[in-house]
């Protein structure tokens, strides 16, 4: 518990059309080029994914054996499994069971889940689990602003034809996306 207090933050919102993942990404040398992948947030399956915080190795472990699992449902049912029987499945491994549906793990987690479950509500949309979640992080991160290096934002969504896509944001796209919460400000040529 102790690795994962000291790790970068990572939240996860339920929100009545998808699920919002955003982390907070620990710049440790401007040298290391990090924008070629990610460090927080991973696919299990077409329509499950998840955000890590603590000890990589162990979260490695946890991940492969979900998409294992989800791997070998897919193949006997010729279906996606549910996620709740993969959560169920993956914390027997784990030997626990703990599920919300708006949470925080990392740095200041007590501070994001008091934040959580004072603004969460069971009917959010996306965007204003995009906003929470943004918010979340702003008051709980030791950087005093947010940009698109310190960050990484995932989602979990139904496209309009009804297929379950993962899409994590690219920087500029995140860039947009903190400017237009007013998280952050609109960057500007020095003249």
């Amino acid at each position: 518990m102790e690795a994962i207090g000291n790790t970068g933050s990572a939240i996860g919102i339920f929100a009545k059309d998808g699920v919002i993942l955003v982390g907070e990404k620990k710049v440790t040398s401007k040298l290391l080029q990090t924008s070629t992948s990610t460090e927080k947030m991973y696919k299990i399956d077409d329509h499950v994914a998840c955000a890590v915080a603590g000890i990589m190795s162990d979260a490695n472990i946890l991940i492969n054996t979900a998409r294992v699992q989800a791997q070998r449902y897919a193949y006997a049912y010729q279906e996606p499994m549910p996620v709740e029987q993969l959560v169920q499945s993956l914390c027997d491994t784990k030997q626990g069971y703990t599920q919300f549906g708006a949470t925080a793990i990392g740095a200041n987690n007590q501070a994001a889940q008091s934040i959580l479950k004072q603004d969460y509500k069971d009917d959010i949309s996306r965007e204003e689990a995009v906003q929470l979640a943004l918010k979340v992080l702003s008051k709980t991160m030791d950087s005093t602003s947010l940009t698109s290096e310190k960050l990484e934002l995932a989602e979990v969504l139904l496209s309009p034809s009804g297929k379950v896509k993962y899409q994590v944001y690219s920087a500029e796209a995140l860039t947009k996306l903190l400017v237009k919460h007013g998280v952050t400000q609109p960057a500007t040529d020095a003249a």
